[in-house]
């Protein structure tokens, strides 16, 4: 089982920009497509990825400090710390029985596809781990290998038909045809996020209200434009977190970048998987008349779409406030409020855009995650002592991706309601 881990922690180890090419490849070569062709596709999605995390870098470089500044500032005292998903998915490929769950995955997959089942063909390894984690939440409550997996595979299904049933709205909003986001935590966040907004408008007053990027644009004219909306977003969370004017100024300017770059990244990536996808159209038209498939990718690519990462954007002084206020909360947001972005991929196109209906949304939806991330914190600090380093100060962590994901919460709840049956 070690030597498994360390097999499967190799292969991630290389990165998202040497093992996406590699995949896109032997996936055009599946579905017929040449050699040459394969090849350039998958280097060129490469690139783009590389020109993705360059720019996610960028933010959270950015916004990870302002939270923290933010933290420090309002003298924000909860016991429980937001750990971050780099840290839970340590914690969770440290776990045995995740390594088991890449193959089953991969399996579980295929089989779903062949039996039509899904259309999703999820090519996204690194986001395996959010299956790893259902299973690993599973077995550390109940103590049983077989339930452990068992949960990672109805973590997986959920994950897979969720992505299926919202790639019509990924196609129209973000322009990705053919493409689908099985990312755990974008497709819990959605599961929640997409009935709710539904909810929000319907509310009488706010079903009138329609402000999205374009109607921004149009009303204030350059303060509209994707790149001022960032410098002013960044602006105001750096003078949230209280810094001084020059630094202000650095972080609006980052912001402004990431609004810029982000869809030209996205742009590129996209050139590399168009004749992947048109291999697997033709490949699956010919043994299953007009059966489409999609093919599974990060949800990181919804930050192509200035809605969504405005969304993400405003979210994060919010969330501190909420993690304030809210009666019963013990989790201090840190880590993950860099990547609420990625959270909210599949709320803002199911609100077409709509960024007061999706940042309203996204409020009601990330109290309640917060609530789930207080009670998910005794499995994932057992799940992390001894192998991550603990925040200065915390005897107790947990997180805004897995602690706070409305699937694994389930599975947490189902685990514990069997658990008596295991012990």
């Amino acid at each position: 089982m070690g030597a498994l881990t360390d097999i499967i922690q190799g292969i991630l180890g290389v990165g998202a920009s040497v093992m996406l090419p590699i995949m896109i490849f032997i996936v055009g070569i599946i579905f017929g497509v040449k050699p040459g062709k394969a090849l350039v596709g998958g280097i060129t999605v490469g690139i783009g990825m590389i020109g993705i995390n360059l720019v996610v870098d960028l933010l959270t470089s950015s916004v990870g400090p302002a939270a923290q500044a933010m933290v420090k500032r309002f003298g924000l005292h909860l016991t429980v710390i937001d750990a971050g998903w780099p840290a839970v998915s340590s914690g969770t490929w440290a776990q045995p029985i995740a390594a088991v769950m890449i193959p089953v995955v991969i399996i579980v997959n295929l089989v779903m596809i062949f039996t039509k089942m899904t259309k999703t063909l999820d090519i996204d390894i690194w986001n395996y781990w959010h299956m790893g984690a259902a299973a690993a939440t599973a077995y550390i409550v109940t103590g049983s290998w077989w339930f452990g997996i068992v949960a990672g595979i109805i973590y997986e299904v959920a994950v897979l038909l969720i992505a299926d049933k919202t790639a019509p709205k990924v196609a129209e909003f973000y322009g990705l045809d053919g493409v689908s986001f099985p990312t755990g935590s974008a497709a819990a966040y959605g599961l929640l996020g997409i009935p709710i907004g539904w909810l929000v408008s319907k509310i009488p007053g706010l079903n009138k209200i329609d402000v999205d990027a374009q109607t921004i644009q149009k009303k204030f004219g350059i303060f509209g434009e994707p790149m001022v909306m960032g410098i002013v977003i960044g602006a105001a969370l750096g003078i949230l977190g209280g810094y001084d004017l020059p630094n202000i100024a650095k972080i609006g300017m980052t912001m402004g970048g990431v609004m810029f770059l982000m869809p030209r990244m996205v742009k590129v990536l996209m050139e590399g998987l168009i004749p992947i996808q048109e291999g697997a159209q033709n490949f699956l038209q010919k043994r299953s008349g007009d059966r489409k498939i999609y093919l599974g990718m990060d949800a990181a690519l919804s930050t192509g779409a200035p809605e969504t990462l405005a969304t993400g954007l405003l979210m994060v002084p919010i969330t501190l406030f909420l993690a304030v206020i809210l009666p019963g909360n013990r989790v201090l947001p840190f880590a993950d409020l860099a990547t609420i972005p990625f959270f909210v991929a599949l709320i803002v196109p199911s609100r077409k855009g709509n960024i007061i209906h999706s940042v309203i949304s996204c409020t009601i939806v990330m109290a309640l995650a917060l609530l789930m991330a207080t009670d998910f914190s005794d499995v994932l600090t057992e799940m992390m002592k001894g192998v991550v380093a603990f925040p200065q100060g915390a005897a107790h962590v947990s997180n805004l991706d897995t602690g706070g994901n409305f699937l694994n919460w389930l599975i947490l709840k189902l685990s514990q309601l069997v658990s008596p049956l295991f012990h």
